[in-house]
């Protein structure tokens, strides 16, 4: 159940790429974000309040969790997510997409650093086919000023979602706090931010209906009820493996893309998508089964 729930949230997500561009086209990218999870995050901090279980749970959570929630909600939803509205203002989804979906592998240097856990030497092979993806992707198109910032914005939102993953993994596996309570309390501190950012750089927008009918759609299915369930899968699955179901986004996003906004890459891009889709897979893969190897050995 846990999987098939992070695999609905994988689809939900992967469409949220598609109304973000729609929506870019009206919403200033910051504002946009500050202003999806700011409604997403009143409506669990409503829910939270009405429910005795969930304000009970609140209530006795010491200033450490508040402390490590407020660092998450900082981490995943302003840094991750206004650099990811930011990047899709200046480069097409499936570039953006390609760039976030290397996650994994920032997350297995990030392991290095900070557990002391050393890839594997098939699993360097794995990384370096992916950057042979990389340099197969980019290397031939001729990169304007604007395509680079938005790659360096892309680059800032990979590095915050792989640090995020590590921190929300150490969260939700202790289960001090429901998924519902842990949402919406990240995602408050997080809200706050981006919406002070937005309107400080941005300014108030006057929005059309049609702009509105976005944010709802993303506050309300794709945020408040997509996050609270991937908090949930977290709690059941290993982070490894929540890294590989949020790896089948990619394909997803690229059809998407195809289909609804008309990026259609080329067969050089096909290869290359392939190529760093292929390195991601067998990196997760790899460390997935040198997780359990080491369980089965620590239980012996």
């Amino acid at each position: 159940m846990a999987v098939l729930l992070a695999l609905v949230v994988t689809a939900l997500w992967a469409s949220s790429w598609v109304i973000i561009k729609f929506g870019l086209e009206e919403i200033p990218p910051v504002t946009f974000a500050g202003l999806r999870y700011g409604l997403a995050a009143a409506i669990l901090l409503g829910l939270i309040l009405a429910n005795k279980g969930s304000r009970s749970a609140a209530r006795m959570q010491r200033r450490r969790w508040w402390i490590a929630v407020a660092g998450y909600g900082i981490i995943f939803v302003a840094v991750t997510q206004g650099t990811q509205f930011i990047a899709l203002s200046l480069l097409p989804a499936i570039a953006v997409s390609l760039i976030l979906n290397l996650t994994p592998i920032v997350v297995l240097f990030l392991s290095v650093g900070l557990l002391g856990e050393k890839p594997s030497l098939d699993q360097i092979g794995f990384i370096l086919l992916g950057v042979v993806g990389i340099m197969a992707y980019f290397y031939p198109k001729d990169l304007g000023e604007v395509a680079l910032v938005g790659l360096l914005v892309t680059v800032v939102g990979l590095l915050a979602n792989s640090l995020s993953a590590v921190v929300g993994r150490a969260i939700n596996r202790n289960r001090t706090a429901p998924a519902l309570v842990i949402t919406g309390t990240s995602m408050a501190f997080g809200a706050a931010i981006l919406l002070i950012w937005g309107f400080v750089t941005e300014g108030v927008p006057t929005l059309p209906l049609t702009s509105w009918t976005y944010i709802i759609w993303l506050s309300v299915v794709n945020t408040a009820l997509a996050f609270t369930l991937w908090n949930k899968a977290m709690q059941y699955i290993r982070a490894v493996d929540m890294s590989l179901i949020q790896s089948t986004m990619m394909p997803q996003i690229i059809i998407l893309s195809v289909i609804f906004l008309g990026e259609i890459p080329t067969i050089l891009d096909w290869i290359a998508l392939s190529l760093i889709a292929l390195s991601v897979l067998l990196v997760q893969v790899s460390q997935a089964r040198k997780t359990s190897n080491n369980q089965t050995e620590g239980n012996q």
